[in-house]
């Protein structure tokens, strides 16, 4: 779906599929989408939703999300640009942010897998350290990007399709795996 098409009369499913980041967009500026509250139904317009929730301008939140997702779309980083980056004299600092199984079973050469002390490490350091973050698929990633950059770490960036792409575009040599939810 273009985001283009999207109006104050979108499904919020349309605007969740278009802007993956619209749960995060929406809870931070409104307190909307993040707890049973506050949530928000499939089939119920961005226009329903804003009105509903406290009668906010359902075309600024449209703005918001635009923007918003603008922002996520830099916080990107493709695999390719990435390999250069770890590459050079000055690479970044790669996270892994997956599960201890995910990242001992196969991880990027290099990187660290991300424990509440390196967190905590990486919070009371220096806050333009390259930081590059990576999940599975990408579909996380953002959010933990999103929360680096919101505790100060502003040269944090997250790898564009998460290890799954990276092992398609850069180290094919990496295993592919798909998680089976019980």
């Amino acid at each position: 779906m273009s985001t283009d098409s999207l109006s104050v009369h979108s499904p919020m499913k349309d605007i969740m599929e278009a802007f993956p980041g619209a749960r995060r967009a929406l809870f931070s500026r409104y307190h909307l989408g993040g707890c049973q509250s506050c949530g928000f139904a499939p089939e119920e317009t961005l226009e329903q939703l804003a009105k509903r929730a406290g009668d906010h301008d359902p075309e600024e939140m449209l703005k918001h999300l635009r923007d918003s997702h603008r922002h996520d779309q830099e916080m990107l980083i493709p695999p390719s640009l990435l390999r250069s980056q770890l590459d050079s004299d000055s690479p970044p600092l790669l996270v892994d942010t997956r599960t201890r199984e995910e990242h001992d079973a196969v991880s990027i050469a290099g990187s660290v897998f991300m424990t509440q002390e390196l967190q905590q490490e990486l919070f009371a350091g220096d806050p333009e350290r390259a930081i590059v973050l990576y999940d599975h698929q990408g579909k996380h990633g953002l959010d933990h990007g999103s929360w680096f950059q919101g505790h100060g770490l502003k040269n944090t960036r997250v790898l564009e399709g998460g290890i799954d792409a990276w092992s398609q575009e850069v180290d094919p040599s990496l295993r592919r795996y798909r998680l089976e939810i019980d």
